[in-house]
């Protein structure tokens, strides 16, 4: 799919992205490597097996059935990718991001389904998707009560172009595509996660459990992670402190020290989305590294990735992204305002 058909389809794909035991958990150890990452320690989880998806009744169809999964330890950043780390490396390599460059007209066609009409020129412009919120309630079904596409926002100007990252150097960078994440990476000699890798990560070592830090409810005691307060879409009690993304590291780690597990962003992660993957999977897998091919029911057409940990418009009534099983997806030209990403680095 083209990045640009965002502006008329891509708004559906979110009706779907957004339809949106316990054992001791293990030292934290950290890591700094002679990259030009400089700024975020890997925090190494350790090899084990564990049982990904659903823990109870709650979860949707793609999480399941829950199934035995395998992995080799391997380091993880500790927190989200931030503001100030993407802009170093947009400063030594001059990196232009997909929310930062237009599309021509007969690239945007070859998106479109056969007979659609010729767009006119504000569909070609760069921009990416912002979170719009209305002043009043609106039904779940429809996320262009809250969604918008804004020509000009891109990682720099996460909410368009009078908007920048002044101030929020340490929060998580946003509006990036899959193939922005994957050049990070690639650029801080590391690499995206599998969703096996970042459900386990998530888990911090607890044992079927439904958050990173246990099964307390997420509205119970203090606030343990960045996700929306009150009434969704239009009413935001500020709770936790926060509108939209916070600083990373503002909550408590998990086990294994991880922060914003859940919460604050989705992340990208490298696998396909397919929705009948986990059925296919055997009584043990090892590593694994996702579907050969991707498959959404809710949009058959399009090639999507899977995104994990949930963000900052997650909330009970809503979205419950924030469960370690959970699991969403969309197209890796996506620009969001509210996904971002983190790096691992095999420990072998």
């Amino acid at each position: 799919m083209t990045r640009n058909y965002i502006n008329i389809c891509i708004l559906t794909s979110l009706t779907g992205l957004f339809s949106c035991g316990q054992s001791t958990p293990a030292a934290k150890e950290t890591a700094s490597f002679n990259t030009p990452d400089t700024l975020n320690h890997m925090v190494l989880v350790p090899a084990g097996t564990y049982g990904m998806g659903a823990d109870d009744n709650t979860g949707v169809a793609d999480e399941y059935p829950k199934h035995n999964v395998k992995v080799d330890s391997f380091y993880m950043d500790e927190h989200e990718v931030t503001n100030a780390e993407f802009a170093l490396f947009v400063t030594q390599t001059g990196y232009v991001t997909t929310a930062e460059k237009p599309i021509s007209k007969e690239e945007l066609m070859r998106g479109l389904p056969p007979g659609s009409p010729e767009p006119d020129s504000s569909m070609l412009a760069a921009g990416a998707l912002v979170f719009t919120p209305p002043d009043h309630a609106v039904p779940f079904n429809d996320v262009s009560q809250w969604w918008s596409f804004v020509a000009g926002a891109s990682w720099r100007h996460p909410e368009g172009p009078d908007s920048d990252i002044k101030g929020r150097e340490n929060h998580p960078v946003t509006q990036v595509s899959y193939e922005d994440a994957v050049a990070f990476a690639k650029w801080a000699n590391k690499r995206l996660p599998t969703e096996a890798e970042w459900e386990y990560a998530s888990r911090g070592g607890l044992k079927n459990q439904l958050y990173p830090w246990g099964t307390e409810a997420l509205t119970a005691g203090k606030p343990k992670a960045n996700t929306w307060n009150g009434n969704f879409p239009y009413k935001n009690t500020n709770t936790d402190g926060f509108t939209g993304t916070a600083p990373v590291k503002s909550y408590a780690p998990n086990g294994y020290g991880l922060y914003d597990m859940s919460g604050n962003v989705w992340e990208w992660v490298h696998d396909l989305y397919h929705a009948n993957y986990y059925g296919k999977d055997g009584e043990l897998s090892v590593n694994p590294t996702g579907p050969a091919e991707a498959f959404d029911p809710e949009d058959p057409g399009q090639i999507k990735h899977v995104i994990r940990g949930g963000s900052y418009m997650c909330s009970d009534e809503y979205c419950r992204g924030y469960r370690v099983s959970a699991r969403m997806k969309t197209t890796p030209e996506s620009g969001l305002a509210n996904l971002g990403f983190r790096c691992v680095r095999s420990a072998k």
